[in-house]
């Protein structure tokens, strides 16, 4: 032990050992050095990055929400902050109003590109039916102004060029290449040409840059299976050559499932009755590998790369990963484990420090002068019959004429947050007439909501599920409510209960099973709502509060740091234990050998989320030699292969990442084989034999 010491004195930048952070709401920054994915536990889809001096800058698709075009600013690319929506409503049209039976689910404004150019800020976004936008600002923080071509481009992506031109890659499958009009007032004629064909392994979501003199196009395919490409050429018009950068790589997300009234579970349906249900495609149904991103580079040099990942009725988020260029080609991942992310990794080294730093205020008491940002309307309101003056400190709805939940406008709304998060409305019903409903809904496709239900002869709490058409009645006094929405996003369950004086809950009705689809586009989201079934405007709800709590944000004993562990694997429910031969062995849980001391651990902090497991029995630490093969993970005196960074899958479950080899401590399961540290990573089912489950020891 003393050679141990002696080296790890040695062992550069391990800096003091911390602990992680408190949070009551999800923060990616761990607070000791790291950060751990999604960057937002809550759905920021096709996501855009530039940097801009020190600064970074990110906007990402909003569809049919408003305001729209989110324009987030980093120091770091790990804690954003919030500066503005650069689009604050649609065009006129009643597609975008929920008038005349019509509406943009899952259209609108969608994959914008995010740039900079001669001073100015340009977001490049398709809305649908009305062409290419293009905004601009000199501050990022507005105004922006808009104009729109008369063109729609699926996916661009926009290369101001060295010598003054401005290209535009798009579509799907093929990519296809287009000059635009110095002033971007249009497309140059006769411009348009295909410059990958399909067949070329690229996809869409196309990420269009100059690299070095050479340019580069990073997009994701679906077929058969989701992954990130890259195209790179000497000369716009070819040769082209493209590889996958990133395929695999789901961090152990888990597949959604429809939990069906006798007890069996078969994949989630993916839309209603009134939006035409249809049968859910393969990534409808399951996890798909991180896909539609690109890079950005650091004041430094270092590259990072950007992406999403489907965390199923969450919704797409946004994970970061660090870069590793090889043989000219941008892989995510690391070396040792190219196209492969860590879930938990160093935060990029920008020279300056940042500590942890939520982006929205999640709760709101409504006595504000307006929103909060992280509030977007399902379509566009109706101004007027809204307002957070009308009675100060609550938001009013006015109940306009809708034929149900999903056509009610005046919806307010903003994404559930995962893995675990509970939202509390306070209604005061007061101002409702008959035939109105409001309450605190679920946004989905099918839906679920809890609300006042006002007929001639009073109110009734009403829970109500589209799937099935199920609905649960009971009788109110009068006064105010409060509505809650429980929900469990990694099992895409939620639960409704209610109080009449917020403290004692009752529940009502029963679990409701939430999808990921591709009607609306988007996770769930919870929603305040109120509308009339009479045919014409009745009353109005009063909002007094809205509260959101995250049970599981609070991270920072996620690490069992100092504790006596025992580990045993998800794969095949073997207890790790020190081999007498100074091998990591898997043996039977219940065994004599599962309940000895060589099955038990201590986690020692090296700091900024490194750790070191020493075996009790006196062997030794975890230590990987050789290349990490079978039997390379051994009994040693602890040095710097014996480095490992902390993989938190919350609720007791975690990865091993070897700094040695890039991968993970994992096993065959059921082999019996002893341990190895060449895991690529988790498997959707967290089943391969890399994910652990870790209890504090007796």
């Amino acid at each position: 032990m003393v050679v141990a010491r002696l080296l790890l004195a040695t062992l550069p930048a391990w800096g003091p050992v911390q602990a992680l952070a408190a949070a009551t709401t999800w923060m990616a920054d761990n607070g000791n050095g790291t950060y751990t994915n999604p960057l937002f536990h809550d759905e920021f889809s096709d996501p855009d990055i530039i940097r801009v001096g020190d600064w970074f800058y990110m906007t990402g698709t909003t569809m049919h929400a408003v305001p729209g075009l989110p324009v987030l600013r980093s120091r770091d690319l790990v804690n954003w902050q919030f500066l503005v929506y650069a689009m604050p409503d649609f065009p006129a049209g009643p597609e975008y109003r929920l008038e005349q039976g019509l509406d943009v689910y899952g259209q609108g404004i969608w994959a914008p590109s995010l740039r900079y150019h001669d001073g100015v800020f340009h977001i490049f976004a398709n809305i649908n039916g009305r062409g290419l936008q293009v905004l601009r600002a000199t501050n990022p923080a507005g105004p922006w102004t808009r104009t729109a071509m008369d063109r729609n481009l699926h996916d661009l992506s926009v290369l101001f060029d060295d010598d003054g031109r401005v290209w535009a890659v798009f579509d799907y499958n093929e990519v296809r290449l287009v000059e635009l009009e110095p002033d971007l007032s249009g497309v140059v004629q006769g411009s348009e040409r295909v410059i990958i064909p399909a067949g070329n392994g690229m996809g869409e979501g196309h990420h269009f840059y100059k690299v070095d003199g050479r340019y580069y196009i990073i997009s994701a395919n679906y077929a058969p299976v989701g992954r990130m490409q890259a195209a790179r050429a000497e000369r716009l018009d070819g040769p082209w050559e493209t590889v996958a950068i990133s395929a695999s790589e789901t961090s152990g997300t888990q597949r959604g499932w429809w939990e069906d009234g006798v007890g069996q579970r078969t994949p989630v349906p993916t839309g209603a009755t009134a939006f035409s249900m249809h049968k859910p495609g393969p990534n409808e149904m399951g996890a798909v590998p991180l896909h539609q991103g690109g890079i950005v580079q650091l004041p430094n040099g270092d590259w990072w790369g950007f992406s999403m990942m489907d965390l199923k009725s969450v919704g797409r988020t946004t994970f970061l990963s660090p870069v590793t260029w090889h043989q000219g080609w941008p892989y995510f991942g690391i070396a040792g484990n190219l196209g492969r992310s860590p879930r938990t990794w160093f935060k990029p080294d920008v020279g300056v420090a940042t500590g942890p730093h939520a982006t929205y205020v999640r709760s709101d008491d409504f006595s504000g002068p307006r929103l909060a940002a992280v509030w977007q309307w399902n379509h566009e309101p109706v101004p007027g019959k809204w307002s957070l003056a009308d009675k100060p400190g609550s938001l009013r709805l006015h109940a306009l004429p809708a034929r149900d939940f999903l056509w009610a406008r005046n919806t307010l709304t903003q994404r559930v947050i995962g893995p675990e998060s509970v939202a509390t409305a306070v209604l005061d019903p007061s101002g409702m007439r008959p035939g109105d409903i409001a309450g605190l809904g679920l946004l989905n496709m099918p839906a679920a909501w809890l609300g006042v239900v006002r007929g001639a002869d009073g109110a009734v709490l009403r829970w109500y599920a589209q799937h099935g058409d199920r609905r649960v009645e009971v009788s109110l006094p009068p006064g105010r409510l409060h509505l809650r929405a429980s929900g469990d996003y990694e099992d895409d369950l939620a639960r409704f209960s209610y109080s009449l004086d917020g403290e004692h809950y009752q529940a009502i009705g029963e679990p409701v099973r939430l999808p990921y689809q591709l009607k609306t586009f988007q996770g769930t989201r919870y929603a305040l709502f109120a509308f009339s079934t009479t045919g014409g405007e009745g009353g109005h709800a009063d909002f007094e509060d809205f509260r959101v709590d995250e049970p599981l944000a609070d991270r920072s004993r996620n690490i069992p740091f100092g504790q006596v562990v025992s580990l045993s694997n998800l794969g095949d429910g073997s207890v790790a234990r020190a081999h007498p031969l100074g091998v990591l062995q898997p043996v039977a849980a219940g065994s004599a050998e599962a309940t000895a001391v060589g099955a038990r651990f201590r986690v020692h902090d090296r700091g900024r989320g490194r750790v070191a497991l020493e075996a009790l029995d006196g062997s030794g630490f975890l230590t990987v030699v050789g290349i990490g093969l079978s039997a390379d993970v051994r009994l040693l005196p602890e040095s710097v292969d014996s480095l490992f960074v902390w993989q938190d899958l919350l609720r007791g479950k975690c990865m091993l990442l070897s700094l040695k080899t890039g991968r993970y401590l994992g096993i065959v399961p059921g082999s019996g084989e002893p341990y190895a540290a060449d895991r690529p990573g988790a498997h959707p089912d967290r089943r391969d034999g890399s994910v652990l489950r870790w209890t504090v020891a007796p």
